[in-house]
């Protein structure tokens, strides 16, 4: 392994700083966490404070399916860029991302699934 090659650590990171920037310049919404960890072909993304003003007035409001509506296409809109974003950090194809939200907590998750382990050293 090249020792200028990244460890898991710094993908990690690298990776969670760049989805909170993806989601402040979409959706102009800053998660209050982003955490994403490696295991061999796939990633968990775990995003805190996700849900944007909007889906949370919705919610407010009584209209939790709604809300949940717009999360999910919320999620589908942004997966082209994600799935970019992520194939660009770990140098390995995206086979698959599945997503899910959950409005009372606030959290959403989405789980990377890889052509294959991507390549780090060991720190």
């Amino acid at each position: 392994m090249n020792p200028s090659s990244p460890t898991r650590g710094q993908l990690e990171r690298t990776l969670s700083q760049r989805i909170e920037s993806l989601y402040r310049s979409q959706l102009e919404h800053k998660p209050s966490k982003v955490v994403c960890q490696i295991f061999d072909e796939k990633i968990a993304i775990i995003l805190e404070d996700s849900i944007t003003q909007p889906e949370q007035i919705l919610v407010n409001n009584g209209q939790q399916e709604l809300a949940e509506k717009v999360r999910s296409e919320l999620d589908e809109a942004l997966q082209p860029q994600l799935k970019a974003l992520i194939e660009e950090i770990v140098g390995v194809s995206v086979i698959d991302l599945l997503s899910n939200a959950k409005l009372e907590t606030g959290r959403s998750a989405t789980i990377a699934i890889l052509a294959e382990s991507p390549q780090f050293r060991s720190p």
